[in-house]
């Protein structure tokens, strides 16, 4: 079966086709990042506008990629939430709307099952269960995957979420937006020459905090003003270390508690490069796994969407929908799906 995905939960307008038989035939994603850095940060309603203006010439592009046209389409998924409510409401407005012309099912999607489900396009994908650490910049999560619909919360963020803390201290450091990437690249130049917290560490539990750190930050920025280059290098590289080892510690222990040995990691901050470098050290001592999506599915896309509504699928949970009615959720626990 042809499932068409449609992501729009934010600022990233994203379209493919995912068939069930064949795998993922085309993608296609249009960022709205150069829009929104002149404001420092996403704007919801110049978002909802631009995916408006995007989502049918992506329609059209992903179709073409194919090699395929409207009638061959035999179901279409979208994000139904979490996320803004206008950028979701354009997405599932278009989705139903498409449905209802040509007759077929939709799956309304949960965001994070999208991602929590995208290291499975790959090559050699794990088998269930497994522990997903589920990181971006709304969310820090580890959770226990049994099959599709089956996620079980071990731990979750208690304040900032990791890709929210690499936001905040990247605009501490005056490095622009979108902040987390450059961050990033900044601590590659950077040296161990100070010493952050590693918040939770030790806590015993599964649970994520780092607005501490982000206020520890706050106070070496402070200290060390006016800032220079190197300063900024070696601020930013000791603030990755610290979150990456808070990561990388707490996935293992999830990993030993649960006496499972399939990590994926998923989500904006699973392209960081430390953070793969620190994981994959880490699970191959243990003799454990970890899979990643390719860095394009880090972030957010309509393949992980096409996906997860294909699994829904062929797991026989799309409804078969009739009237065509329709509803958004911008919050909306991923506790509250179902299994098959």
């Amino acid at each position: 079966m042809l499932v068409l995905g449609i992501e729009s939960s934010c600022d990233e307008t994203g379209l493919a086709l995912y068939d069930t038989a064949r795998g993922l035939l085309s993608h296609a994603l249009y960022s709205q990042v150069e829009m929104h850095a002149e404001y420092g940060g996403v704007v919801p309603e110049l978002a909802s506008r631009d995916h408006i203006r995007r989502v049918l010439p992506l329609t059209e592009h992903v179709l073409n990629a194919a090699n395929k046209t409207l009638p061959d389409i035999d179901a279409i998924a979208y994000t139904q939430g979490p996320g803004l409510s206008g950028a979701l409401l354009v997405g599932t407005s278009f989705a139903e709307a498409l449905a209802f012309g040509l007759q077929i099912p939709t799956i309304a999607v949960h965001h994070l099952e999208g991602h929590l489900l995208a290291p499975l396009l790959e090559d050699n994908p794990p088998d269930f269960p497994f522990i997903a650490l589920l990181v971006s910049g709304g969310h820090s999560q580890l959770m226990r995957v049994d099959g599709i619909g089956q996620y079980t919360l071990l731990g979750d963020t208690l304040d900032d979420a990791a890709g929210e803390a690499f936001d905040k201290t990247a605009k501490l450091l005056n490095l622009g937006y979108p902040g987390g990437p450059a961050l990033s690249k900044l601590a590659l130049c950077g040296k161990p020459r100070f010493k952050l917290p590693r918040p939770l560490l030790n806590s015993g539990d599964l649970n994520f905090s780092f607005s501490g750190l982000k206020t520890s930050v706050l106070t070496l920025v402070n200290q060390h003003q006016p800032l220079d280059e190197v300063t900024k290098a070696d601020i930013a590289f000791e603030f990755q270390e610290a979150v990456t080892e808070v990561l990388t510690t707490k996935c293992m222990q999830a990993l030993r508690e649960a006496g499972l040995t399939n990590l994926i990691v998923s989500g904006g901050v699973g392209a960081n490069a430390k953070l793969r470098e620190k994981l994959n050290a880490a699970t191959q001592r243990k003799a454990c796994k970890v899979s990643y999506p390719r860095l394009e599915f880090c972030t957010d896309n309509g393949a992980m969407i096409a996906f997860a509504g294909a699994m829904r699928l062929k797991a026989q949970q799309a409804q078969n929908r009739h009237d065509y009615s329709f509803s958004v959720k911008p919050r909306w626990n991923l506790s509250e799906l179902q299994a098959p």
